[in-house]
């Protein structure tokens, strides 16, 4: 019997009971549906980390004051105050690999404009630094490298900062206050809306980094140093001569932790890949569970078949029938389930994703491999469900099928 034949008496047995073909498809229309729905989300997740990880700059260098073991306590990173601007310079001056770089030191302030008020983050770096992160101003301008010299009370501010200070009013050239100190808005940056963990990123005050030492924080040291490399393999090339530099200023002796933590972007990439394929591995495989039970109502309904249909499947051999083509009817007709009820389960995902797109506002991503692998499975579902039903089926006793009430 060919194949086309075969098919066409599957899909006539399938039909005979519509309503129970429909439920012995929902667990595979369920598992492929969550499985294409819940790889979107993880795709889309992973891109929005990638998008939040771009945010910080290109070919980034991060470089943060670490920590050191005092009296057998050991501090957290920022620990130590052994990081400083004459770092930074040397690190440009001596490390080729290294384009730029700008001191960072932050903490929270509580900032007022007439009768507004917020606590915010205010950071102290130069002007450099909205290079490295290509970040922009919206309006205005950052203030200058004379301004860094001389501890200049002025800022540029993010969005965030100004909308809630600045209510219907253009903040550049307002002065506002930082603690207790007056500061002039110098410009407003670019939006740049959440990071990928869900922070704020406009919400925040940059300042020269010798302002805020000098008069908010009393402090000569640095917590960071933000980099960028002349290329992404030179960031990751840079790490070594960085380290050994590092711990010739800071005198440290071989044995001894380093006093400084160096991070690169495609550090923080891997690890965000990893992250992200490790979740979407976890609930592909809890998705995946559905097309199992799925698999386990298909044997089922298909040994049902096969008692039903036990005085057929005599008539058939009877009448010439083989052993394969009884086979080959109850397997083409367990595969046509499982591959019908994943090609809904398909569409149903990529419908359900775009829902979650709209209605929650989270980035989803279709992943033409998932969809092939759901395809995939789904009839590797059928096969190996199908094939103790249908090896049963092809079993039978002519003679006592034919004999069977």
């Amino acid at each position: 019997m060919d194949f086309m034949n075969t098919f066409r008496l599957a899909l006539r047995a399938l039909a005979r009971n519509k309503m129970r073909s429909a439920l012995t498809m929902l667990g595979i229309i369920i598992g492929v549906g969550a499985v294409i729905a819940v790889v979107s989300i993880g795709q889309g997740a992973n891109y929005k980390v990638q998008q939040g990880i771009a945010a910080m700059g290109t070919n980034a260098v991060f470089i943060a004051a670490g920590s050191n073991r005092a009296g057998g306590v050991r501090q957290g990173y920022g620990g130590v105050k052994t990081l400083t601007v004459d770092d930074m310079n040397a690190i440009l001056q001596q490390i080729p690999l290294i384009k730029q770089a700008a001191p960072s030191l932050s903490n929270k302030q509580q900032v007022v404009y007439g009768n507004q008020n917020w606590n915010t983050s205010v950071t102290g770096t130069s002007p450099n630094y909205f290079d490295i992160r290509s970040w922009p101003v919206q309006s205005g301008s950052v203030f200058s490298d004379d301004e860094v010299g001389l501890a200049a009370n002025v800022c540029v501010i993010g969005t965030t900062v100004a909308n809630i200070l600045f209510v219907n009013e253009d903040p550049i050239g307002k002065t506002f206050r930082i603690g207790n100190l007056p500061f002039r808005v110098d410009g407003v940056l670019a939006s740049k809306g959440q990071s990928s963990v869900g922070q704020d990123q406009d919400d925040v005050i940059f300042a020269p980094y010798t302002t805020v030492q000098r008069k908010i924080q009393g402090i000569t040291w640095l917590q960071s140093i933000n980099a960028s490399a002349v290329s992404q393999q030179a960031s990751l090339a840079a790490v070594a001569p960085i380290t050994s530099l590092l711990r010739e200023r800071h005198r440290l002796r071989t044995g001894t932790d380093d006093d400084f933590l160096i991070r690169t972007q495609a550090d923080i990439e891997d690890l965000a890949d990893q992250t992200a394929s490790t979740m979407t591995y976890l609930l592909g495989g809890i998705a995946s569970v559905s097309l199992l039970v799925g698999g386990i109502g298909i044997m089922n309904i298909m040994l049902v078949s096969v008692t039903e249909r036990t005085r057929e499947i005599g008539v058939r051999m009877a009448v010439g029938a083989t052993e394969r083509d009884v086979q080959s009817q109850f397997l083409v007709e367990a595969v046509t389930l499982s591959l019908m009820g994943g090609a809904i389960g398909i569409v149903l995902g990529l419908i359900g994703s775009a829902l979650i797109s709209n209605l929650l506002s989270w980035p989803t991503l279709i992943s033409g491999k998932a969809i092939i692998a759901a395809a995939f499975f789904s009839a590797a579902v059928g096969i190996f469900f199908g094939y103790y039903p249908a090896q049963k089926a092809a079993q039978l006793d002519p003679i006592e099928a034919l004999r069977y009430e």
